[in-house]
């Protein structure tokens, strides 16, 4: 679900501006300030929120620990965290469409590319660490290894996308916001570790993989949009622990989830069809 796409921005006529609403300059050795634009600042907002995600989860593990309650987060501390990843998230969705707008700065695409590995690879890592192996003994290693395989793929999966050009309005593999949430779902439905660790590294394989995700544009990015605000308060109701919340975020999780993994689902059927109805044809 990255909204960033600085292709489209080719075609775009005008000069680029920077966030005081003048040119931006194009020659390295510009003062910084002058070659940001508007859209980088929603991507500096994005790298913010991963960071303050990561903060959020450290200080509740710390003071778990301190208090010895054997619990990795608290409600609110893990609340705030998974809002500010989605702040995150409809920043990078919105730093795109400002870019269409009003084109980019000769720094966007590196900035987008480093600001979501913080906010959707390191920060769900260290989510996963944070619940499943703090505090660090040996019989918990295998879940830093499943926290490493979602840092690791989105990695990959953001440097094939900085380097490889893709079929216009569709990015191959999952996109790495969308696997962040995913992975921060699988989480918070608090599952026995195996077949969360299994479902964790089966979102890792898909974000490396093939299959084709449709960029969020037009109406799918108004959608986007909503679901991001009807999860944060979701969250808020979680973290108030209102009534029925639990059973309300456990259904927001599961339908994450299921969305995720119904697109390669539904990619596997559909080249199903296509085999037979080739055999039919011979």
């Amino acid at each position: 679900m990255t909204g960033t796409d600085y292709d489209d921005t080719t075609d775009l006529d005008g000069p680029e501006l920077n966030i005081l609403g003048t040119p931006v300059e194009d020659d390295p050795q510009a003062c910084l300030s002058s070659r940001i634009s508007m859209a980088d600042v929603l991507t500096l907002g994005n790298a913010a929120c991963g960071f303050l995600a990561i903060y959020f989860l450290a200080w509740a593990t710390i003071k778990s620990q301190m208090d010895d309650s054997g619990v990795p987060a608290d409600r609110r501390s893990a609340a705030a965290a998974v809002v500010l990843m989605l702040i995150g998230a409809l920043c990078d969705l919105c730093d795109g469409m400002v870019a269409r707008k009003l084109r980019m700065s000769s720094l966007g695409a590196q900035l987008d590319n480093l600001a979501d590995v913080i906010t959707f690879g390191v920060a769900p890592a260290f989510f996963v660490v944070t619940w499943a192996a703090v505090p660090l003994e040996p019989s918990r290693a295998p879940a830093v290894l499943v926290a490493l395989s979602i840092l690791l793929a989105g990695v990959l999966r953001l440097a094939r996308f900085a380097t490889t050009p893709g079929r216009p309005g569709v990015f191959q593999g999952m996109p790495i916001p969308m696997g962040a949430m995913t992975v921060v779902s699988i989480v918070l439905l608090d599952l026995p570790f195996t077949p969360a660790a299994v479902l964790i590294v089966a979102v890792a394989a898909l974000m490396v993989s093939r299959v084709e995700y449709p960029k969020p544009q037009g109406n799918l990015a108004i959608l986007v949009m909503a679901g991001i605000a009807l999860s944060m308060s979701c969250l808020a109701a979680w973290a108030a622990d209102a009534p029925g919340s639990d059973w309300i975020l456990d259904m927001g999780c599961t339908v994450q989830v299921t969305l995720a993994l119904l697109v390669p689902a539904m990619a596997m059927a559909r080249k199903g069809v296509e085999r037979i109805g080739l055999r039919m044809i011979r």
